[in-house]
């Protein structure tokens, strides 16, 4: 089971100098498909337990699109743990105009991370043998 969330980060999402975003805010949607994911597979949305490793490989930057990716990768008893990546898929053109971009010939992989996330027995819906 894969999950994709697509979106374009705004100027909100910048956080420093240079319209730069905050690797947080990819965090932040690591948990949005962790969530998803959790529902489709438990009938719950769980809670996310711990990041085992964490990369931040590319900048990103307001105007941005990306496509956030997360799938289980493994289920034990409670715990679901999952693999996540971030890739960009435009890149915004701010040097050019404010409203100019990129389409990026293939997509670049900019944040990967593996996590895992805990359902607690009685909030599970969806029971699994």
């Amino acid at each position: 089971m894969k999950v994709i969330h697509k979106l374009r980060l705004s100027e909100h999402d910048a956080h420093y100098g240079g319209h730069l975003v905050d690797g947080a805010r990819v965090l932040g949607l690591f948990g949005d498909v962790a969530t998803e994911l959790l529902i489709q597979h438990d009938g719950d949305e769980g809670l996310f337990r711990v990041y085992e490793k964490v990369d931040f490989l590319g900048p990103l930057y307001a105007g941005d699109f990306i496509e956030v990716e997360g799938e289980i990768i493994h289920v034990g008893h409670t715990s679901r743990k999952m693999k996540f990546q971030c890739f960009k898929v435009i890149a915004a053109r701010p040097d050019i105009s404010p409203s100019a971009a990129d389409v990026l010939k293939e997509r670049v992989l900019v944040t990967e991370a593996i996590g895992t996330c805990v359902v607690p027995l009685e909030k599970m819906r969806i029971k699994h043998e």
